[in-house]
């Protein structure tokens, strides 16, 4: 570790793990995530994309939640992928500043992106009548815009004070990327000001406003429910809403272990196991919980395969004709 005290131009990036016998295993364990993570977010933009079912507000915006994680995914575990591979841990101060501000951007945006498709299954539920003209195309386009501004505006503050640190204790950074609390613990200068902006800014506008915009119409949401006669109306209600409910849900849990947990002597570690399964786990379930609770989602893949399969027969065929020709 470098006692530095001073201005840095880099840092090392520890890593998952420094031991050497868990490295090969770890780097197959998050390439096997990054890989799964890339395939199964592909795998719903394909189907957003091909499928004309699936050209509604609810997939527009899951098609969103997709880029987001592929983005987020990218940005946090491409260096120790790479870090493997080639044995270089070193990244310069103006790339270790752009992860801490793409990791943060990306999370943000995410947190908006699901309460617009909070505000879709309101729609969808509460004004059924009106759902067509209510989440038209360009308003659907115009709050997914809204949201990606939103979420890359917000936290140019928290990037700019932390990019003015003048002072650190070490160059040697105890995470697999750049975040903001274990720069903050290197830090030397004085973060009173990032402190109180993270606790402002960044606790009550990029996370509670955003959880107050998912949850209120969730309130709606559940009294029109309770209001359908039949429980087979009720189910049907409901069974909309689970797949979205159920990942706002895991990343809200996942975001509240992360940034607002008492802190320890271990807290570091655990912050970087958090942000593992928050950078790995958590964009590898959404596309799985959303297929495997999704009868359209499922149709889409079942509908995809036959069309690929009927493709290959048919280019088959073609090439066993010209050969006995």
């Amino acid at each position: 570790m470098d006692e530095i005290n001073q201005t840095v131009s880099y840092f090392f990036i520890q890593g998952i793990s420094e031991l050497p016998e868990l490295k090969l295993p770890i780097f197959l364990l998050v390439l096997l995530l990054y890989l799964s993570t890339l395939g199964g977010n592909m795998t719903i933009l394909l189907l957003v994309f091909r499928d004309h079912h699936l050209h509604t507000p609810m997939y527009f915006f899951l098609g969103n939640l997709s880029i987001l994680d592929i983005s987020s995914t990218t940005v946090t575990l491409h260096k120790s992928l790479t870090k493997f591979v080639t044995g270089n841990s070193i990244v310069s101060f103006a790339e270790c500043m752009a992860h801490a501000y793409f990791f943060m951007a990306l999370e943000c945006t995410e947190l908006l992106i699901l309460a617009a498709m909070s505000y879709d299954r309101y729609v969808a539920i509460c004004n059924p009548l009106h759902y067509h003209m209510v989440m038209s195309h360009k308003i659907c386009v115009l709050l997914a815009f809204i949201c990606w501004m939103s979420g890359f505006l917000e936290v140019i503050p928290h990037t700019c004070i932390l990019s003015k640190f003048s002072c650190y204790t070490s160059n040697y950074v105890n995470h697999f990327f750049c975040d903001v609390l274990p720069l903050m613990k290197l830090s030397c200068s004085d973060i009173s000001l990032l402190k109180l902006w993270i606790a402002t800014e960044g606790v009550f506008i990029s996370g509670l406003i955003p959880l107050l915009m998912t949850v209120m119409p969730y309130i709606f949401i559940i009294l029109a429910i309770l209001k359908i006669s039949s429980s087979t109306g009720r189910r049907k209600a409901f069974y909309t809403c689970s797949s979205h409910l159920t990942v706002v849900i895991l990343l809200y849990v996942t975001l509240y272990c992360l940034y607002l947990s008492p802190t320890s002597e271990n807290s570091l570690d655990s912050h970087k196991l958090f942000s593992l399964f928050n950078t790995a786990a958590v964009p590898l379930l959404n596309p799985l919980i959303y297929s495997l609770k999704n009868k359209d989602v499922k149709s889409a893949s079942k509908r995809l395969l036959q069309s690929l399969r009927a493709n290959f027969n048919q280019h088959f065929n073609l090439l066993k004709t010209k050969k006995i020709c």
